[in-house]
């Protein structure tokens, strides 16, 4: 093939991706405007994970929260409630993508449980219950726990700030547990209720299997399922074979058209 050709299609390659990336980031309002999911903790199935789930391997777009109101699963699930019956990735209320107490170690992306606001009159509210200007935050939520009919249960909590209390999606990893009793920042400190400045993104879109090349290359595929490797090659061995069964039927309908303009003749 000629140089000049190479180096069009080169660039056109190079263009359209950058193309992708500006747009994605205009709409999302963030940078970059996916993230790749390395750990397991918000898996629904941790054997074959599943689509709808957030697995190790999945590309999320990530939007910026100031463009994304955050639902709880709290507000979600309130029976009456405005945001009644609300659900992203499977589950009532969003998932968000935050920095451990602010800092500069690996984002977590984790579901939004509820969130403690400041009383203006003093004490703290909870958005999606009956929680208001209380000295101290008690709240069950009818979260799927791994230990049988068990309830996750925030007992007699003081918040140190407003912000979100999380947990991820994967019961059997994280049983009744929530981030802010068993999630450690780089330094070892525990992590504390999200800030809103802590926040990232809210993850929207899920692109399954496609982050697993970038997890492989960067040697972090462990918790990748054989069954999301699987679905990936078959994805792209159809992406290969489309455009080759495309022209093969077009070049037998330009044929057969050819064959009937020879017999008219």
């Amino acid at each position: 093939m000629d140089i000049q050709v190479l180096k069009r299609e080169a660039s056109l390659a190079i263009g359209l991706v950058i193309l992708l990336l500006g747009s994605m980031t205009i709409a999302t309002g963030t940078y970059p405007p996916m993230v790749v999911v390395e750990s397991g903790s918000m898996m629904h199935d941790p054997e074959q994970g599943s689509v709808g789930a957030i697995d190790p391997g999945d590309l999320v777009l990530v939007m910026s929260p100031d463009r994304h109101q955050i639902i709880t699963f709290a507000e979600a699930t309130q029976i009456g409630g405005k945001h009644e019956g609300y659900e992203t990735h499977g589950m009532p209320g969003d998932v968000i993508i935050f920095r451990k107490n602010g800092g500069s170690d690996t984002p977590v992306i984790h579901r939004a449980l509820f969130k403690a606001v400041e009383n203006p009159n003093g004490g703290w509210d909870v958005p999606g219950t009956d929680i208001v200007a209380a000295d101290s935050i008690t709240v069950e939520l009818d979260y799927d726990c791994y230990h049988g009919n068990s309830k996750l249960t925030v007992s007699n909590w003081v918040p140190q700030h407003e912000g979100y209390i999380t947990t991820g999606d994967n019961r059997w990893s994280n049983g009744c547990q929530y981030d802010q009793q068993s999630l450690t920042d780089e330094n070892g400190e525990l992590v504390t209720a999200i800030k809103d400045e802590w926040i990232i993104g809210v993850a929207s879109l899920e692109i399954p299997w496609v982050g697993a090349v970038k997890l492989y290359a960067s040697g972090t595929d462990g918790q990748v399922t054989p069954n999301s490797w699987s679905n990936l090659a078959i994805m792209v061995a159809i992406v290969i074979a489309t455009p080759v069964i495309i022209e093969m039927i077009t070049d037998r309908i330009n044929s057969k058209n050819q064959s009937q303009s020879y017999e008219e003749e």
